[in-house]
Parts: structure tokens; sequence; C-alpha cells
């Protein structure tokens, strides 16, 4: 009997609960979705923006709360022990500064949706199957004093990934496109859910192109980092000196759960090449990381190869290779 009651405590006690509400008005928030960033796992508030979510599966990622007109929150540390009380901040600000984009601006705006899509879905064989359906929700604001160009949307972004059988809904926090030196950023949160139109056949191409996708990439290195198998998954990782550096120069594990990546003046990764072909900037000193692949990604910068996948190459951290 003992045994059962505590399964059943261990359960229990993996329920997060909470409310979110308007940081401004305190009003609570209706069908804000709580969810894991970059996976399929998540759920809606209710009308009395109430929620409940199981973390037992995702106990070392960050939860991350997003509504429409309103910047996400992403929380770490979460307790069990306690109701949760969320607070978003609406963007206001934004919203009331993107200009009315009439005909004559129709020129402008295709330019720009251009820009967008190359930087956001990306410019791989996997982006040309993709198809953000709702664009018309996307508003750009040019800034002249440093040539910037900026998206805001004001809805969720949908997207439509006929290459790797994923739709996708991606919280846009902030997106910039600099002109004159052609870089950008952009950052916010997506979920993942399957192709429910999907029949055995085109599962069987979905899986060898999400394989393909998975192969050589961020979510494969850190996976084969966490087991200590990166010779045998095909990755050489060299320092800034160009010097060959194994797990246990760049790995370092705080208990039995949690590892972080570190190293001083950046890491050169190579996929089955001599040179490295991608390269990780630190912008904090150590970077945590789980067995999912999951990494904080406010913590790097990346170049190179492993650059250039984008939202069209991502996989939700539930993906596994099937032999």
């Amino acid at each position: 009997m003992f045994f059962f009651v505590n399964i059943y405590l261990v359960a229990y006690n993996q329920i997060i609960k909470g409310t979110i509400y308007d940081k401004n008005t305190k009003s609570v928030i209706y069908s804000a979705a709580i969810y894991f960033n970059g996976t399929s796992a998540g759920t809606l508030s209710d009308q009395n923006g109430s929620f409940q979510i199981d973390i037992s599966k995702y106990r070392s990622m960050p939860l991350t709360i997003s509504a429409i007109g309103y910047y996400s929150v992403t929380l770490n540390n979460l307790s069990v022990e306690k109701l949760l009380k969320i607070y978003l901040n609406p963007k206001m600000f934004e919203l009331n500064e993107v200009v009315v984009q009439d005909k004559s601006h129709a020129r402008e705006r295709r330019e720009n949706l251009t820009i967008f899509r190359n930087e956001f879905l990306g410019t791989t064989g996997n982006s040309y199957n993709c198809t953000i359906t709702n664009e018309d929700d996307i508003r750009f604001i040019y800034d002249s004093d440093d040539d910037t160009i900026k998206a805001l949307a004001i809805k969720p972004i949908l997207i439509d990934n006929k290459a790797l059988g994923y739709k996708i809904t991606y919280y846009l926090d902030k997106f910039e496109y600099y002109k004159q030196s052609t870089s950008f950023f952009f950052k916010g949160n997506i979920i993942f859910s399957k192709d429910s139109t999907t029949d055995e056949t085109k599962e069987k191409l979905y899986e060898r192109k999400r394989k393909n996708a998975f192969i050589g990439s961020r979510m494969h290195f850190f996976r084969a980092l966490w087991v200590n198998d990166l010779n045998s998954a095909g990755f050489i990782v060299k320092n800034s000196a160009n010097e060959t550096v194994g797990y246990k120069q760049i790995v370092f594990q705080k208990d039995n759960h949690t590892k972080y990546l570190r190293c001083i003046g950046g890491l050169g990764i190579s996929y089955y090449t001599k040179q490295p072909t991608s390269f990780i900037v630190f912008l904090k000193e150590e970077i945590f990381f789980d067995g999912n692949g999951y990494f904080d990604a406010s913590g790097i910068s990346w170049e190179g190869e492993m650059a250039r996948q984008r939202i069209a190459d991502l996989l939700p951290f539930e993906y596994s290779p099937k032999e």
C-alpha cells in the first residue's frame, strides 16, 4: 500500500497550477498558451485565467506562457508547492506604432515579407515547403535612424511545414533586420503539432526528411554531448586555438540532472569534416542543456552551418529518429 501511495504522490506533485493576469489591468487572461517551448506539450488557460499542466516529462525545461497581444513569459525553477500568479505585459506600445498598410505600401510590404520569410523560415530545402498561413497578421516598421526593419505579429504566426509534417504556432516577441549589414535577430517561442492528415506514405517521407534535418543539427549535437558520444555521432569540437577538446573539458555537471557547456573563447564544431563548419559564441559564462537537446538559447550565438537552421528545419524535442 505504501508503494502505491508514493507513486500517487509523486505523480500528483508534478502538476503545476496557476492563473494568468494582465499586468496593467490585473484582469485574468483567457486562452493563454502554457507550454514547453519547442515541444508539442501544452495547455490553455480557462475563462478564469486558470491552468494546470503536468511537468513530469519536462522537469529540466522552463515553462513558457504566451497570449495574443502580450510578451511571452518564461518560468524557471518551477515550484509545485504553491499556486502561480503570472502577469503578462501587453505589447500596446509596439502595436500603436504600426502604420496601416494600404495599397501605396504594397511593394514595400512584399519586399519586407521576402526578407522576413528568408530570415525566419530559412533558405534550406525545407523552407521552400513551409508556408506562413496568416501573413496578413504580420506588420512591419521601418526605422530610418538605424536602417532597420522590425516585424510584429498581432497574432501567433501559423506555419504549415509540408517538408517535415508539422503545424507550428510561433509567438514572435522580436524581429529586427539590419539592412546595412544584412544581419538579423529574432526571438520567440514555438509549439509543434503533427499533421493530422498524414497517411502511411506521407509519414515515411516525413520521417526521412525529419531524420535528415536532425543529423548534424544543434539538437543532434547537444544530445550526443549529453551522453558523451560526440565522436561516434560524428562531431569534433575545437577551441579557439583550433585544439580538439573533449567532454570533460567543456561539460560541467553540478548534480545528477544538470549539465552546462562552458569554454572561454568559443567553440568550433565539425560534423564529419576536418575543419569546423559551425561556431558557438558564448553570451553567458555557461550554458544549460539537457538530454532532449534543449539548451539555453539566450546564452549562445551561432555562426556557420548550424546558424542556417531556422524555423523550417526545427524538430520538436520529443522527436526521436527511427532506425
